[in-house]
C-alpha cells in the first residue's frame, strides 16, 4: 500500500507542478503580449474624426484635431471660390501636382465638394500654424491679397484652397488629409475607405 500511495503522491505532485508552472507562464505572458497593444490614448490619436458641418456658415471655419495635428474645415462662399479662381497665376503649384492630397482632391478647389475645404492647418515650411486671413487687401498683406492663409513665422502665403504662392519660403501646398462624406453634413477625417469620386 505504501508503494502505491507513493506513486499516487508523485503523480499528484507532477500534475500539480505542471499546472502551476503553466498558470505562471500564462500569467507572465499576458502582460507582455498586452504591452504590444496600443493604449486608448494612442488609439484615439490615430482614429478617424467625425465633423458635423450642418451649422457651419459660409466663410466660417471649424477646427478639429486628428493624429495630433489641427485639421481645418472651411465652408467657402461663392465669392471666395471666385476670388480663388482669379488669383491662380500667382501660385507655385496651382494644379496640385505635388503629392499633398488624395487623388480625389487633385482639382482646382482641392476638395470633394467645391465649397468645403478639409486641410491640415500646418505650414509646409517649418510646421508653424498659419492663420486665416480671409479679408481682401489688408494693409499688411498688400492690396492684391485675395484672402487665404498666412503663416506669421516666415511669411508664407496660401490661397483659399491651401495652394502656396510663389516667392514664399513654403515649398509645397498645404496637406489635404484623407476624408470622405458619411452623409450630406458629416465628414469623416482620416478614412477614405470606399470613397467614390
Amino acid at each position: 500500500m505504501s508503494e502505491k500511495s507513493g506513486l499516487n503522491r508523485r503523480h499528484f505532485l507532477a500534475v500539480a507542478t505542471s499546472v502551476t508552472g503553466a498558470a505562471g507562464l500564462v500569467m507572465t505572458a499576458v502582460p507582455f503580449v498586452m504591452s504590444f497593444k496600443p493604449n486608448a490614448r494612442a488609439q484615439a490619436l490615430g482614429a478617424p474624426v467625425e465633423v458635423d458641418i450642418s451649422k457651419l456658415e459660409k466663410g466660417a471655419m471649424v477646427r478639429v484635431m486628428w493624429r495630433g495635428k489641427p485639421v481645418w474645415v472651411l465652408r467657402r462662399s461663392q465669392e471666395m471660390l471666385e476670388r480663388m479662381a482669379a488669383s491662380q497665376a500667382q501660385l507655385r503649384d496651382r494644379d496640385s501636382e505635388a503629392d499633398q492630397q488624395p487623388s480625389y482632391a487633385q482639382n482646382e478647389t482641392r476638395s470633394i465638394e467645391p465649397e468645403i475645404l478639409v486641410i491640415l492647418g500646418v505650414c509646409t515650411h517649418l510646421g508653424c500654424a498659419p492663420i486665416e486671413r480671409f479679408e481682401i487687401g489688408p494693409a499688411d498683406l498688400g492690396s492684391d491679397w485675395p484672402g487665404g492663409f498666412y503663416c506669421p513665422c516666415h511669411g508664407s502665403k496660401f490661397d483659399l484652397a491651401g495652394r502656396v504662392y510663389d516667392a514664399v519660403p513654403a515649398p509645397l501646398n498645404m496637406v489635404v488629409p484623407p476624408h470622405r462624406y458619411l452623409g450630406e453634413n458629416i465628414i469623416l477625417i482620416g478614412d477614405d475607405t470606399g470613397f467614390r469620386a
